[in-house]
């Protein structure tokens, strides 16, 4: 799973997130979550910088997965935004990341790993001086997320998922409930569906295709399921939006 931080340095980007439209700024950057289907539209002469890690690189232990979802920055469900921040510890620290991974030099993963965090308290600050209401993750409900999005094949019971992660439905409904505002298994339906969008887009594989790598042995049962959870059916979504 990766995750993906773009940084607009001079002109203004244009980009479509998940159907949504933005124009990022000089100064401004935008979190992507894994799974988000996400491209550039248009640049007007823009320069920037993407950043992608992926959840097993930079999660050593629940504090880091913490930080990654703190103020909904990776955990947004469909709500991406733009955030302005200091350009000066953004610009700095990704070009020491760029230098570090061409050059290598001892523990450069390590002081990688240290350049991620500050530019994730960075972001955090910007919102948080903008008047944003901090909001604390909890690490359960991150490893539920994560657990879902890595088992899309096996098309899992919520049951499955709370003996997966050592704890109870009850307590993922709870947590989801308070993180989504939603039950835990409409979080799955979300996420299965945003899996679909993200194959139909990207993998040029047909609607059949798409629900058996989704785990559905029925294929109408998925158009079924895509349809009711998305207002249109699989193979229009393909159509419209397929790259």
């Amino acid at each position: 799973m990766r995750y993906v931080l773009l940084y607009c340095t001079s002109g203004k980007i244009s980009m479509r997130v998940d159907e949504k439209e933005f124009t990022i700024h000089a100064g401004e950057v935008i979190t992507i979550t894994s799974g988000q289907i996400h491209s550039i539209s248009k640049t007007a002469k823009a320069k920037g910088v993407v950043l992608e890690f992926t959840l097993d690189f930079f999660c050593k232990d629940d504090k880091d997965i913490e930080l990654i979802f703190h103020n909904g920055l990776f955990c947004h469900f469909a709500m991406n935004e733009i955030i302005a921040v200091d350009k000066n510890i953004m610009e700095t620290q990704l070009q020491n990341i760029t230098e570090e991974l061409l050059n290598k030099p001892y523990q450069y993963l390590i002081s990688v790993h240290s350049r991620i965090e500050l530019i994730l308290v960075t972001i955090n600050r910007a919102k948080v001086a903008r008047g944003d209401e901090i909001w604390k993750p909890d690490a359960l409900f991150l490893k539920f997320l994560e657990a879902v999005r890595s088992n899309f094949e096996h098309n899992y019971p919520l049951s499955t998922f709370a003996k997966m992660l050592g704890t109870t439905e009850l307590k993922l409904n709870e947590l989801a409930k308070l993180h989504a505002g939603k039950t835990a298994q409409n979080i799955i339906y979300g996420l299965i569906a945003s899996e679909a969008k993200r194959l139909l887009t990207y993998e040029n594989l047909s609607v059949k295709e798409v629900a058996y790598k989704l785990g559905f042995n029925d294929p109408f049962y998925f158009s079924n399921f895509f349809k009711k959870h998305t207002r249109i059916a699989p193979k229009t979504y393909q159509s419209n939006y397929a790259l």
